[in-house]
């Protein structure tokens, strides 16, 4: 990386004119709310400059993470935002062999309905987003079954869940099934929510959790638009109409350090997807066109050297997404390179998400940095590589077969160890830990909260012991049975009785097995269960 240059690789001049800029304004960039949307999906002044104000939640038991949400809207957030914790998001039960000495220790352990219950437990669903970064089709099947428990229509639900079946495998949390049955997961779970929970974002792309590993802004939004084409064509060949699914698609972005870059980044991701949609897909609702944009700061920037400077970093990421125009941002805490957000974190993030909002006058005019010339010339740059590389890798294959045979996990790698050699190089500058270092003894500001532990709540075991002696057995095996059946066939969409087992009992444990077995992978691919009779 020389002095010039973008992160993502992009020759910089040492200043922008008007022919860096040209082009037809209709054609390329439009008002804020008109297509092709650059400039943003709504029209200025329709909602004020707002957007949703989250922060990502979850630890230790379903209760104690309904603690942090409630903490958190009484101090203002706007929506919430649930992780699960590692055993959760490799869609094990807390009780499995392997999961015993990660429950709840970097989010929060869910497996079964009455998790759910706890988690919402007297939030204002219908008034509040609710987010998740947890397995789709039980994120759907708990929200839906616990908000009607709560006596609120599913129909009013917002919120989002973040669905990866092309990459969860190589970068994320591998749930050890197969393409088809992940494929077909996301595509029903869609199909279902947009019948069910029309205002839910059932396809949310998340880009964030893929490119937080090392890949630079081009490298992530063209693996996110080859994962969103790929289930979007899955949805039609199911003769499902555009239009009825196109509206409620979304797109977790990442934020890193490069504020200009991440700023035009995603403006030309809006231009893409617009023209994407109505030029390829045939989309024709404008909502179909105007892709929500929601961004996560950039965990990967933050340091365990110096954790206050990592206040500064969220500062800055929140504010080149506001300068761009997202609808919802939630900020890394400063301890994240130690644990989930503590209280402390939580409150830092929020806080600088609201000055930001009332102090600094930036949500006053819509898109302020339209017509900058050099963030329209990174904007054009960054659509025609971001293209380049769609139409690259989809001229290498099937992009599902390319899954399968380790293609994407290569790369993956391969941005690690160049992210990493920057850094070890000098040729990435980080305060605190190539530049403007200083001795531990004196690193003191904030460290003892940010190495606060939590340990693992291990007394999930027996909350979940409890749980299979007190459920009606004969009915979980029933709707087990049922879902196998339906699994097998390879038709029907699965959301039906996977939501009738949840419904009666069963644990996502069990429910993924019996998946798995269905496709012909084993019960437990770790090899400590046996599947059931």
């Amino acid at each position: 990386m020389t002095e010039r240059q973008s992160h993502s690789g992009i020759p910089l001049k040492p200043v922008y004119t008007p022919a860096d800029a040209a082009g037809d304004y209709a054609a390329g960039l439009g008002d804020p709310g008109a297509y092709p949307y650059t400039r943003g999906r709504r029209p200025a002044g329709s909602d004020g400059g707002a957007w949703i104000q989250h922060e990502l939640s979850g630890e230790g038991t379903a209760r104690r993470s309904n603690e942090q949400f409630r903490y958190l809207i009484a101090h203002g957030a706007t929506g919430v935002d649930v992780i699960g914790d590692t055993p959760t998001m490799a869609w094990l039960d807390p009780d499995h062999p392997a999961a015993r000495h990660a429950i709840g220790t970097q989010g929060v352990s869910v497996c079964h309905l009455g998790d759910y219950r706890d988690l919402y437990d007297g939030l204002p669903l219908d008034r509040i987003t609710v987010s998740h970064s947890l397995p789709a089709p039980f994120a759907i099947a708990g929200l839906y079954l616990a908000a009607r428990e709560h006596g609120v229509d599913p129909a009013r639900l917002r919120g989002s869940t973040v669905q990866a079946p092309f990459y969860c495998e190589d970068c994320g949390y591998a749930s050890h099934m197969p393409f088809a049955l992940r494929l077909r997961l996301a595509a029903d779970s869609i199909e279902f929510a947009t019948r069910a929970m029309p205002k839910f974002h059932a396809f949310l792309e998340d880009t964030y959790y893929i490119s937080d590993g090392g890949l630079d802004a081009v490298e992530e939004m063209a693996l996110g638009f080859v994962e969103i084409r790929y289930v979007v064509r899955e949805l039609l060949r199911r003769r499902v109409p555009v239009d009825s699914f196109a509206p409620r698609i979304a797109i977790l972005v990442n934020c890193r350090m490069d504020c200009f870059e991440e700023i035009a980044k995603i403006r030309a991701t809006r231009r893409l997807f617009a023209r994407m949609m109505r030029e390829e897909f045939g989309a024709r609702d404008p909502r179909s066109l105007a892709v929500n944009v929601t961004a996560h700061t950039s965990g990967l920037t933050l340091t365990a050297q110096q954790p206050v400077n990592n206040i500064v970093r969220g500062a800055v990421q929140a504010l080149a997404l506001v300068l761009a125009g997202v609808q919802a941002i939630e900020i890394s805490g400063f301890d994240e390179a130690f644990r989930t957000p503590s209280p402390e974190a939580h409150l830092i993030a929020l806080r600088t998400q609201q000055t930001i909002e009332l102090e600094t006058n930036v949500t006053k005019v819509a898109d302020p940095l339209g017509g900058s010339y050099y963030v329209e010339a990174l904007t054009d740059e960054l659509e025609r590589r971001i293209t380049e590389m769609v139409a690259r890798i989809e001229r290498q294959g099937d992009p599902a077969s390319l899954c399968d045979g380790g293609w994407f996990r290569a790369l993956f790698q391969d941005a690690m160890e160049r992210h990493a050699r920057q850094v070890r190089e000098g040729r990435l500058r980080k305060v605190g830990v190539n530049v403007h270092r200083m001795a531990e003894e004196e690193d003191t500001l904030l460290r003892a909260v940010a190495e606060r532990k939590f340990e693992p709540c291990r007394e999930r075991v027996d909350e979940l012991a409890a749980h299979r002696r007190s459920r009606d057995g004969g009915r979980v095996r029933e709707a087990l049975v049922d879902l196998q059946r339906v699994a097998e066939g390879k038709t029907g969409n699965l959301m039906t009785p996977l939501v009738a087992g949840f419904a009666a009992g069963a644990t996502m444990g069990e429910i993924t097995g019996i998946l798995r077995t269905a496709y012909g992978a084993p019960y437990d691919p770790l090899g400590h269960l046996k599947a059931p009779a």
